[in-house]
């Protein structure tokens, strides 16, 4: 939080009509203030806060000259329990309360899969319900969540010791070992030893993502390793960070299908709801009270309902058309342009363009060759701004703004990692191309002088500002975030092809979690089998099960399907070193003048079925190694589907 004396240079300067810091009393800002820790990186007089000021002049200049009525947006402040309540709604955990807690062996799977700190993280949120439901009257049966944990270890055949009153206790137990006699003991790999994470690489720069985020934290709290590395207040400079890579393949967003990342989005709300807990930061989602918003139009439009539009227009699109267009137009000039993005547009002509955009972009009729760049800019910007929910989402821009608070800055990447995964799928796929758009300004940086922290700066009030906040709120956001959010901004943009990846521990627990899924279906299905008691139909039934490996696939052969190639199928010896993307390209290889010609930026190997919904291969991804891990998927190339 800065300083009061902070917070008085700035009123006087924005009284003056100047939106500058002054340097020399900033350094009189004590050392304890909290923008000096890793979480803002940067002290005051290294980084320049010159550009956010700037920025935020603008944005209210284009505020007061836009004299229209503008319904601020209400978030509600959430009732003793209400918060953990949709907490475990949003996680698919709302059958451990209420009505429906009698039945819970739906989630006995889900919960299996945990790691100890997610364990913990759940816990907690079901205490929390379960107090506020006996509080309130509630006559459902309120199961205790140690119950529910312990049901599935006796279900594997290990009995709790009943000393211990819960599964984990982070905070009283962090020194337990979880070997059986103290507390339960889950399985999946995914409850990793101390001596695993001793084992593991320990360099600063590597981003381990085998192993639990919250996990990781929770082992450094009590090693002198979680006092190195903590990032000082004079770095200016940001780590290189790295993926050690994985020869199994690193799985994007993007890769997986539909039913296997509900399971993701699942998993990663309870990981970052774990780690914020270990670090002791709060997480509290906001919750925004519905209101009338625009229902046509390009500014101020809901992001899904103007996607909506598009997709009539255009069948497919995930990123609205005018925000596209926007930086197709700022992009066709030149990138090259001095101050490009910092410098406003003249905001009458802006006003009058956002009119007539309104009126005529749909219609085709628009006229861009009159549209100057630093009116683009400007609109890009205002586009962003004019949402009527902010781009990072209701619910987590809070915690955006609390990454600056975590203590470490690999700590910080993995927090916005899991955070860009829990967005919206409109929201997030829009903040990507942003993002990439605002690295290619950056990569002309020697001609436009916009540099990573320039950008950060002058990006971060239009996104971090929200002008559907209470007063408060944004006050907060203007006054006391500044130097956090512009260096959460440049985290995001430095980090971009990090934050879009799935961590490995997360597909392994998807893994896992479908393969016990399909245990219980086997069950099902031999039951209904045995029921029916016609050998002929049990027959035909198995026979509807096998698939190619089973029958003619050889032990270490695996059957690729290739439908869209003019080479459909062929059996493909596995060996060390053989890659996803070897296998694309001696399907190429086949000529065939009767099918399409695909380039092999356009196909892909696919892991279909076993452990894993669908899974979409990088190149780089080692055959044998995944085979091991998946021995009943199907493998298919086809093009990606965007």
């Amino acid at each position: 939080m800065l300083t009061k004396n902070f917070f008085l240079i700035y009123i006087y300067s924005r009284r003056s009509g100047q939106y500058t810091m002054n340097h020399d009393h900033s350094k009189k800002i004590p050392d304890g203030a909290s923008f000096d820790r890793s979480g803002s990186q940067d002290s005051l007089d290294e980084l320049s806060m010159d550009d956010y000021w700037k920025e935020l002049e603008n944005i209210h200049e284009t505020r007061g000259n836009n004299h229209e009525e503008r319904v601020a947006l209400v978030v509600k402040e959430p009732d003793e329990g209400e918060l953990e309540e949709e907490w475990l709604k949003e996680a698919g955990l709302s059958n451990l309360f209420g009505e429906s807690s009698g039945d819970s062996l739906e989630s006995m799977v889900f919960l299996s899969t945990l790691t100890r700190t997610q364990k913990a993280a759940v816990e907690k949120r079901v205490e929390t319900v379960t107090q506020t439901m006996r509080k309130r009257n509630k006559q459902h049966q309120i199961p205790d969540v140690r119950d529910i944990f312990r049901l599935q270890n006796d279900s594997k055949g290990k009995v709790c010791d009943g000393s211990e009153p819960s599964a984990v206790r982070t905070s009283e137990n962090k020194n337990e070992t979880h070997d059986g006699t103290k507390g339960p003991k889950f399985s999946l790999g995914t409850d990793e030893p101390k001596s695993l994470l001793e084992d593991m690489p320990s360099s600063d720069t590597d981003i381990n993502l085998e192993i639990s985020f919250a996990e990781q934290a929770a082992n450094l709290k009590d090693s002198s390793v979680g006092k190195m590395y903590k990032g000082g207040g004079g770095d200016t400079l940001l780590p290189n960070f790295r993926l050690p890579k994985d020869k199994t393949g690193t799985t994007k967003i993007g890769d997986l299908a539909p039913q296997d990342m509900k399971k993701v989005y699942s998993l990663a709300l309870i990981e970052l709801t774990a780690l914020y807990d270990i670090l002791g930061t709060e997480f509290k989602q906001q919750k925004a009270v519905k209101i009338k918003t625009k229902d046509s139009g390009l500014f101020g439009v809901p992001l899904s309902l103007l996607l909506e539009q598009d997709q009539k227009k255009i069948p497919g699109t995930k990123i609205p058309l005018i925000f596209q267009k926007l930086i197709a137009q700022i992009e066709e000039t030149t990138l090259e342009t001095e101050g490009l993005l910092r410098i406003p547009g003249v905001a009458t002509r802006v006003k009058g363009l956002c009119q007539e955009l309104e009126a005529k972009f749909y219609e085709g009729t628009f006229n861009w060759e009159n549209v100057k760049q630093h009116d683009a800019a400007s609109l890009l910007k205002l586009f962003i701004r004019e949402l009527p929910q902010p781009l990072l989402t209701v619910e987590y821009l809070k915690a955006f703004q609390d990454v600056q608070n975590l203590p470490t800055k690999k700590q910080q990447l993995q927090a916005l990692n899991l955070l860009v995964i829990l967005l919206p799928e409109a929201n997030r796929d829009t903040l990507k191309v942003l993002l990439e758009f605002l690295q290619r300004v950056i990569d002309h940086r020697d001609k436009n002088k916009m540099t990573l922290k320039n950008v950060a700066m002058v990006m971060a009030p239009n996104l971090f500002t929200f002008h559907g906040f209470a007063s408060k709120t944004i006050e907060q956001s203007e006054f006391v975030m500044a130097a956090g959010t512009a260096n959460v901004m440049r985290f995001m943009i430095q980090y971009q092809k990090l934050l879009w990846t799935i961590p490995k521990f997360i597909v392994n627990q998807v893994r896992k979690q479908n393969t016990e899924s399909q245990k219980k279906e086997k069950k099902d299905k031999a039951m209904k089998k045995l029921l029916k008691k016609m050998a002929y139909d049990r027959e035909k039934h198995e026979k509807q099960e096998k698939t190619p490996n089973d029958t003619d696939v050889p032990q270490g052969v695996i059957r690729v399907q290739a439908p869209h190639l003019s080479k459909v199928s062929m059996a493909i010896q596995l060996t060390e070193e053989l890659k996803a993307g070897d296998i694309v390209a001696r399907f190429l290889n086949q000529k065939s003048g009767n099918v399409q010609t695909l380039k092999k930026e356009e196909v892909f190997l696919y892991e279909i079925g076993g452990n894993i919904g669908e899974r979409c291969l990088d190149d780089d991804t080692y055959m044998k190694d995944l085979y091991q891990l998946n021995p009943n998927a199907e493998w298919v190339i086809k093009p990606k589907q965007c």
